[in-house]
Protein backbone atom coordinates (compact mmCIF):
# COMPACT_ATOMS: atom_id res chain seq x y z
CA UNK A 1 0.00 0.00 0.00
CA UNK A 2 1.21 3.48 -1.13
CA UNK A 3 0.49 6.13 2.05
CA UNK A 4 0.07 9.62 0.17
CA UNK A 5 1.89 12.53 2.01
CA UNK A 6 0.36 15.66 2.92
CA UNK A 7 2.07 18.55 1.08
CA UNK A 8 2.76 20.40 3.98
CA UNK A 9 4.67 17.64 5.57
CA UNK A 10 7.09 17.39 2.38
CA UNK A 11 7.44 21.55 2.31
CA UNK A 12 7.58 22.62 5.87
CA UNK A 13 10.47 22.38 7.79
CA UNK A 14 9.10 23.47 11.37
CA UNK A 15 12.55 23.73 12.60
CA UNK A 16 13.45 26.16 10.00
CA UNK A 17 10.16 28.10 10.47
CA UNK A 18 10.98 28.63 14.18
CA UNK A 19 14.63 30.04 13.84
CA UNK A 20 12.90 33.66 14.23
CA UNK A 21 11.21 32.56 17.09
CA UNK A 22 14.46 31.31 18.59
CA UNK A 23 15.71 34.16 17.69
CA UNK A 24 13.32 37.43 18.69
CA UNK A 25 13.17 35.15 21.85
CA UNK A 26 16.92 34.84 23.07
CA UNK A 27 16.96 38.68 22.01
CA UNK A 28 13.84 39.36 24.34
CA UNK A 29 15.36 37.61 27.22
CA UNK A 30 18.85 38.97 27.38
CA UNK A 31 16.27 42.44 27.43
CA UNK A 32 14.27 41.13 30.28
CA UNK A 33 17.53 39.83 31.82
CA UNK A 34 18.82 43.49 31.66
CA UNK A 35 15.88 44.85 33.41
CA UNK A 36 14.83 42.28 36.01
CA UNK A 37 18.17 40.42 37.21
CA UNK A 38 15.80 37.68 36.81
CA UNK A 39 17.59 35.40 34.33
CA UNK A 40 21.63 35.53 33.91
CA UNK A 41 23.80 35.60 30.59
CA UNK A 42 27.58 35.05 30.84
CA UNK A 43 28.71 36.59 27.53
CA UNK A 44 31.68 33.32 27.11
CA UNK A 45 28.82 30.21 27.95
CA UNK A 46 25.98 32.07 25.89
CA UNK A 47 28.75 32.29 22.89
CA UNK A 48 29.77 28.65 23.51
CA UNK A 49 26.05 27.24 23.50
CA UNK A 50 25.22 29.12 20.18
CA UNK A 51 28.25 27.48 18.34
CA UNK A 52 27.31 24.23 19.69
CA UNK A 53 23.68 25.30 18.28
CA UNK A 54 25.53 25.59 15.15
CA UNK A 55 27.90 22.24 15.26
CA UNK A 56 25.20 20.77 15.68
CA UNK A 57 23.09 21.82 12.42
CA UNK A 58 25.76 21.08 10.35
CA UNK A 59 26.08 17.52 12.41
CA UNK A 60 22.63 17.30 11.12
CA UNK A 61 23.17 17.75 7.71
CA UNK A 62 26.62 15.69 7.45
CA UNK A 63 24.56 12.61 9.24
CA UNK A 64 21.01 13.41 7.49
CA UNK A 65 21.55 10.78 4.81
CA UNK A 66 22.63 8.43 7.21
CA UNK A 67 19.68 8.79 9.59
CA UNK A 68 17.27 8.99 6.17
CA UNK A 69 18.34 5.80 4.37
CA UNK A 70 17.92 4.08 7.74
CA UNK A 71 14.83 5.37 8.31
CA UNK A 72 13.88 4.31 4.80
CA UNK A 73 15.02 0.94 5.21
CA UNK A 74 12.48 0.38 8.62
CA UNK A 75 9.64 1.44 7.03
CA UNK A 76 10.18 -0.70 3.77
CA UNK A 77 9.66 -3.67 6.61
CA UNK A 78 7.19 -1.89 8.88
CA UNK A 79 4.67 -3.86 10.77
CA UNK A 80 1.43 -1.96 9.36
CA UNK A 81 0.66 0.91 7.14
CA UNK A 82 -0.60 3.96 9.18
CA UNK A 83 -2.40 6.82 7.35
CA UNK A 84 -2.05 10.44 7.82
CA UNK A 85 -5.07 10.80 9.37
CA UNK A 86 -5.77 13.99 12.36
CA UNK A 87 -6.10 11.83 14.39
CA UNK A 88 -2.99 9.14 14.28
CA UNK A 89 -1.13 12.45 14.25
CA UNK A 90 -2.34 12.78 17.75
CA UNK A 91 -0.85 9.65 18.52
CA UNK A 92 2.06 9.85 17.06
CA UNK A 93 2.63 13.31 19.08
CA UNK A 94 2.02 10.99 22.26
CA UNK A 95 3.83 7.90 21.13
CA UNK A 96 6.93 10.68 19.85
CA UNK A 97 6.47 11.97 23.46
CA UNK A 98 6.98 8.86 24.94
CA UNK A 99 9.53 7.40 23.67
CA UNK A 100 11.18 10.41 23.65
CA UNK A 101 10.80 10.55 27.73
CA UNK A 102 12.97 6.68 27.65
CA UNK A 103 15.36 8.11 25.14
CA UNK A 104 16.21 10.72 27.79
CA UNK A 105 15.89 8.90 30.61
CA UNK A 106 18.26 5.79 29.16
CA UNK A 107 20.84 9.49 27.94
CA UNK A 108 21.20 10.05 32.29
CA UNK A 109 21.09 6.48 33.35
CA UNK A 110 23.91 4.74 30.84
CA UNK A 111 26.82 6.72 30.09
CA UNK A 112 27.46 6.20 26.71
CA UNK A 113 24.14 7.76 26.44
CA UNK A 114 25.26 10.31 28.74
CA UNK A 115 28.38 10.99 27.01
CA UNK A 116 26.32 12.66 23.87
CA UNK A 117 23.38 14.26 26.21
CA UNK A 118 26.20 15.63 28.89
CA UNK A 119 26.59 18.38 26.56
CA UNK A 120 23.10 20.17 26.90
CA UNK A 121 23.84 19.60 30.42
CA UNK A 122 26.97 21.48 30.54
CA UNK A 123 26.21 24.99 31.07
CA UNK A 124 25.94 26.50 34.41
CA UNK A 125 23.53 29.06 33.13
CA UNK A 126 20.24 28.88 32.56
CA UNK A 127 18.48 30.35 29.71
CA UNK A 128 17.22 30.17 26.10
CA UNK A 129 20.49 29.43 24.48
CA UNK A 130 20.93 26.90 26.75
CA UNK A 131 18.42 25.15 24.73
CA UNK A 132 20.64 25.58 21.42
CA UNK A 133 23.46 24.05 23.41
CA UNK A 134 23.33 20.55 22.14
CA UNK A 135 25.92 17.47 21.12
CA UNK A 136 27.40 17.12 17.49
CA UNK A 137 27.78 13.31 17.58
CA UNK A 138 24.09 12.04 18.33
CA UNK A 139 24.38 9.54 15.66
CA UNK A 140 27.36 7.69 17.34
CA UNK A 141 25.61 5.89 20.24
CA UNK A 142 22.90 4.72 17.69
CA UNK A 143 19.90 4.88 19.57
CA UNK A 144 18.35 6.32 16.21
CA UNK A 145 18.72 1.98 14.97
CA UNK A 146 16.31 1.30 17.32
CA UNK A 147 14.53 4.22 19.83
CA UNK A 148 14.43 6.52 16.71
CA UNK A 149 13.14 4.43 14.48
CA UNK A 150 10.81 2.54 16.41
CA UNK A 151 7.05 4.34 15.18
CA UNK A 152 8.84 3.89 11.94
CA UNK A 153 8.95 0.48 12.15
CA UNK A 154 5.17 0.26 13.88
CA UNK A 155 4.18 1.79 10.22
CA UNK A 156 4.47 5.41 10.95
CA UNK A 157 5.49 6.77 8.07
CA UNK A 158 8.99 8.44 8.73
CA UNK A 159 8.10 12.22 7.23
CA UNK A 160 5.17 12.19 10.00
CA UNK A 161 8.21 11.16 12.70
CA UNK A 162 10.06 14.03 11.88
CA UNK A 163 7.71 16.07 11.89
CA UNK A 164 6.29 15.67 15.25
CA UNK A 165 9.83 15.30 16.01
CA UNK A 166 11.12 18.50 15.30
CA UNK A 167 7.43 19.97 16.86
CA UNK A 168 8.43 18.33 20.64
CA UNK A 169 12.14 20.18 20.08
CA UNK A 170 10.49 23.42 19.22
CA UNK A 171 8.42 22.82 22.36
CA UNK A 172 11.04 22.64 24.36
CA UNK A 173 13.10 25.68 23.52
CA UNK A 174 10.71 28.22 25.56
CA UNK A 175 11.31 25.91 29.01
CA UNK A 176 14.82 26.72 28.91
CA UNK A 177 14.33 30.29 30.67
CA UNK A 178 14.60 31.40 34.34
CA UNK A 179 12.16 34.44 33.23
CA UNK A 180 8.67 32.50 33.80
CA UNK A 181 8.20 31.61 37.54
CA UNK A 182 4.93 28.96 37.14
CA UNK A 183 2.61 28.44 34.72
CA UNK A 184 -1.01 27.58 35.71
CA UNK A 185 -1.22 24.88 37.96
CA UNK A 186 -3.54 22.75 35.33
CA UNK A 187 -0.63 23.43 32.87
CA UNK A 188 1.64 22.65 35.58
CA UNK A 189 0.00 19.29 35.66
CA UNK A 190 -0.10 18.00 32.53
CA UNK A 191 2.71 19.55 30.68
CA UNK A 192 6.70 20.68 30.39
CA UNK A 193 6.95 23.99 31.97
CA UNK A 194 10.21 26.04 32.73
CA UNK A 195 9.81 25.29 36.52
CA UNK A 196 9.65 21.34 35.56
CA UNK A 197 12.56 21.36 33.28
CA UNK A 198 15.08 23.99 35.43
CA UNK A 199 14.52 20.53 37.99
CA UNK A 200 15.71 18.69 35.16
CA UNK A 201 18.85 21.15 34.58
CA UNK A 202 19.65 21.53 38.66
CA UNK A 203 22.64 19.68 39.61
CA UNK A 204 21.14 19.78 43.76
CA UNK A 205 21.07 16.15 44.99
CA UNK A 206 16.90 16.26 44.84
CA UNK A 207 16.72 17.36 41.34
CA UNK A 208 19.20 14.99 40.23
CA UNK A 209 17.75 12.77 37.21
CA UNK A 210 14.68 14.06 37.41
CA UNK A 211 12.07 15.21 35.06
CA UNK A 212 13.03 13.63 31.63
CA UNK A 213 9.97 14.95 30.25
CA UNK A 214 9.79 16.51 26.86
CA UNK A 215 6.31 17.94 26.36
CA UNK A 216 4.07 15.89 28.64
CA UNK A 217 5.11 15.75 32.60
CA UNK A 218 2.28 12.83 33.11
CA UNK A 219 5.52 10.81 31.64
CA UNK A 220 7.24 11.49 34.79
CA UNK A 221 4.17 11.02 37.34
CA UNK A 222 3.55 7.66 35.87
CA UNK A 223 6.82 6.36 35.84
CA UNK A 224 8.40 7.81 39.31
CA UNK A 225 10.81 9.99 38.17
CA UNK A 226 8.61 13.58 38.92
CA UNK A 227 10.35 16.25 41.21
CA UNK A 228 8.56 20.03 41.71
CA UNK A 229 10.52 22.81 42.01
CA UNK A 230 10.48 23.79 45.22
CA UNK A 231 11.51 27.58 46.83
CA UNK A 232 13.48 26.48 49.51
CA UNK A 233 15.56 24.83 47.64
CA UNK A 234 17.08 26.36 44.56
CA UNK A 235 18.53 25.30 41.00
CA UNK A 236 22.19 25.06 40.58
CA UNK A 237 22.75 24.31 37.27
CA UNK A 238 25.91 22.73 35.06
CA UNK A 239 26.54 19.10 36.01
CA UNK A 240 28.16 17.32 38.93
CA UNK A 241 31.96 17.93 37.97
CA UNK A 242 31.40 21.35 36.42
CA UNK A 243 34.07 21.61 32.82
CA UNK A 244 35.82 24.74 33.41
CA UNK A 245 35.72 25.51 30.19
CA UNK A 246 34.34 27.12 26.82
CA UNK A 247 35.97 25.36 24.55
CA UNK A 248 33.50 24.09 22.19
CA UNK A 249 35.57 21.09 21.30
CA UNK A 250 36.22 20.11 25.26
CA UNK A 251 32.49 20.73 25.56
CA UNK A 252 31.48 17.82 22.94
CA UNK A 253 34.41 15.38 23.20
CA UNK A 254 35.46 15.50 26.97
CA UNK A 255 33.21 12.73 28.13
CA UNK A 256 33.49 10.37 25.51
CA UNK A 257 37.31 11.09 26.12
CA UNK A 258 37.11 9.92 29.70
CA UNK A 259 34.99 6.73 28.77
CA UNK A 260 37.87 5.81 26.41
CA UNK A 261 40.66 6.29 29.24
CA UNK A 262 38.48 4.56 31.65
CA UNK A 263 38.24 1.63 29.75
CA UNK A 264 41.56 1.90 28.38
CA UNK A 265 42.95 1.46 32.64
CA UNK A 266 39.91 -0.90 33.28
CA UNK A 267 41.50 -4.24 35.05
CA UNK A 268 38.91 -6.70 33.50
CA UNK A 269 36.57 -6.97 30.58
CA UNK A 270 33.53 -6.68 33.12
CA UNK A 271 34.67 -3.35 34.20
CA UNK A 272 35.39 -1.76 31.07
CA UNK A 273 31.77 -2.59 29.79
CA UNK A 274 30.49 -1.08 33.19
CA UNK A 275 32.63 1.82 32.47
CA UNK A 276 30.18 2.47 29.32
CA UNK A 277 26.90 1.25 30.35
CA UNK A 278 26.45 1.23 33.84
CA UNK A 279 25.66 4.83 35.37
CA UNK A 280 27.68 7.68 34.79
CA UNK A 281 29.97 8.30 37.90
CA UNK A 282 30.20 4.19 38.51
CA UNK A 283 33.86 2.87 39.43
CA UNK A 284 34.26 -0.37 40.53
CA UNK A 285 36.32 0.98 43.89
CA UNK A 286 33.26 3.52 44.31
CA UNK A 287 35.84 6.43 44.56
CA UNK A 288 33.09 8.22 42.14
CA UNK A 289 29.99 8.78 42.93
CA UNK A 290 26.37 8.05 40.55
CA UNK A 291 23.28 10.20 41.39
CA UNK A 292 21.72 7.83 43.20
CA UNK A 293 24.60 7.44 45.49
CA UNK A 294 24.53 11.40 45.59
CA UNK A 295 21.05 11.70 46.62
CA UNK A 296 21.59 8.87 49.30
CA UNK A 297 24.33 10.80 51.27
CA UNK A 298 22.35 14.18 50.92
CA UNK A 299 19.18 12.08 52.18
CA UNK A 300 21.27 11.14 54.90
CA UNK A 301 22.48 14.28 56.11
CA UNK A 302 18.74 15.38 55.85
CA UNK A 303 17.82 12.60 58.31
CA UNK A 304 20.29 13.64 60.53
CA UNK A 305 19.74 17.30 60.82
CA UNK A 306 16.73 16.64 63.56
CA UNK A 307 18.58 14.59 65.79
CA UNK A 308 21.36 16.99 65.82
CA UNK A 309 18.61 20.11 67.04
CA UNK A 310 17.22 17.75 69.53
CA UNK A 311 21.00 17.12 70.84
CA UNK A 312 21.66 20.65 71.39
CA UNK A 313 18.33 21.27 73.04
Amino acid sequence: MTIQVPAFVETLDPITLAIPFFTLSVFAEMIHARLTKKTRFETRDTAASLIMGLGNNISSIIFGLLLGGWSVFVYEHRLMDISFAWWVWVVAIFLDDFLYYWSHRFAHTVRWFWADHVVHHSSQHYNLTTALRQPWLSPFTLKFMWLGSAMVFVGFHPAMVAFVGALNLIYQFWIHTEAIKRCPAWFEAIFNTPSHHRVHHATNPLYLDRNYAGIFIIWDKMFGTFQPELDEEPCRYGIVKNLGTYNPIKICLHEWLAIVKDMASAKSIRHAALYLLAPPGWSPDGSRETSRQILAKWEARQAEKPDKAEAAE
